[in-house]
């Protein structure tokens, strides 16, 4: 695969894929981690003297123009991190492109609106899909592709558009990936992954990948109430996915006949309802046996008690990979838990990855600091997909 260190861009209109997709309050960015991930490519591509046209999608619109999901709030950021004007097209392929992008000067940057407000960019029929790329690549002389979180998906300017122009990887993705292989090829060990995030069944695929390879494996979140649920416990009101019992089963017993340690809560925060997030009322949570959780309650967090056993999991691991928060950590209540496992992480002599998604949000929002990480991922999904050694379609199409 080409990086951006191959490339002659002087005086070329280069169009980067970054992702963008921060999350907004209005428009108001409340977490630019991506975008400031972003930077590196975009700030070498100025410094060579590109004509550099940037695209992302944010959020999910429906194929059409969604002013909640504008990336005007975006483009003022990244212009504040590169210390210059981005100028902003109000379109994606249209006059408002075009013009942006007949303006540019060497070293100039235009930022396109959501690509997701062409139903072309997430259309399952090749030809929709094509045609909108043949609109972007009319825009560009090159393309660099470095945005790692949509890397997993079929998109028009993910899949469709390297086919059709020159291409690279930009530093962001190289990055990524060179994370990524010192979690499949050539692991450090004791190899410990931490899971969480609501839905076990979002985590199935991973989970089987990880059986052959890790040393253990430590479950939090709302998922590990099916876990619990397998084992014979009441778990109350908590988040359960009763048709994956079999599966999660399944991988219990497979870990035991491995040998790979398989951890679940001992004790959870539990609390009548789930919490109120915008006011951040008081919950008043109760800390009980995973063994013993009470009808009417729902499990919210992990209980101090395996704060405290996690820890001590991580402690003497040589790799750590973390994905997905260990409890509602937007909650003060309920944030424990997941801050437990990050400052076991910063604490770890390790090579540490927060592999993206709400755990990268939760250690900044928990007001961590990045750099005590080893690597902070910005693709959760694609993340998984990766680990699961799925091929990535936005990967695929970068490979000559």
């Amino acid at each position: 695969m080409k990086t951006i260190d191959d490339l002659q861009v002087g005086g070329k209109r280069v169009f980067v894929r970054a992702d963008l997709n921060v999350p907004l309050d209005g428009e108001t960015i409340t977490d630019d981690g991506r975008i400031r991930a972003a930077v590196p490519t975009i700030a070498g591509l100025v410094k060579s003297g590109a004509k550099v046209i940037v695209a992302s999608h944010l959020g999910r619109p429906k194929g059409a123009p969604d002013p909640r999901f504008s990336l005007a709030p975006v483009a003022r950021r990244l212009g504040e991190l590169l210390g210059k004007e981005v100028v902003f097209a109000t379109d994606t392929v249209g006059d408002g492109a075009r013009q942006a992008v007949a303006g540019l000067g060497d070293g100039d940057v235009a930022l396109l609106e959501n690509l997701r407000f062409n139903a072309g960019e997430t259309s399952k029929d090749d030809a929709e899909r094509g045609a909108f790329a043949d609109q972007l690549a009319a825009l560009a002389d090159v393309y660099v592709g470095d945005g790692f979180g949509a890397v997993h998906r079929k998109h028009a300017s993910v899949y469709d558009l390297p086919a059709r122009l020159p291409h690279a990887a930009g530093h962001l993705i190289a990055s990524e990936l060179n994370v990524l292989k010192q979690l499949t090829d050539d692991v450090k060990r004791p190899y410990a992954v931490v899971l969480g995030g609501a839905k076990v069944s979002d985590k199935l695929g991973v989970i089987d990948h990880l059986l052959e390879r890790a040393d253990r494996i430590l479950i939090g979140g709302g998922m590990a109430y099916t876990f619990l649920k397998a084992q014979g416990h009441e778990i109350g009101n908590s988040l359960l996915q009763e048709d994956q019992i079999p599966a999660v089963q399944e991988y219990l017993a497979r870990a035991k006949e491995r040998g790979v340690e398989f951890v679940l809560p001992v004790d959870v925060l539990v609390a009548a309802e789930f919490p109120d997030l915008k006011t951040k009322a008081p919950a008043h949570p109760q800390a009980v046996s995973a063994a013993e959780m009470p009808a009417g309650q729902m499990g919210l967090d992990i209980g101090p008690a395996t704060c405290e056993l996690y820890a001590s999991k991580l402690a003497d691991a040589a790799t750590v990979f973390w994905n997905g928060p260990m409890g509602v950590f937007e909650h003060p209540d309920f944030a424990a838990g997941t801050k437990a496992v990050a400052q076991a992480l910063v604490e770890s002599p390790a090579f540490t990855v927060v592999g993206g998604g709400d755990s990268a949000a939760a250690v900044r929002i928990l007001g961590f600091d990045e750099n005590a990480f080893g690597h902070i991922s910005t693709g959760g999904g694609a993340s998984l997909e990766y680990l699961e050694g799925k091929t990535l379609p936005g990967l695929a199409a970068l490979e000559d």
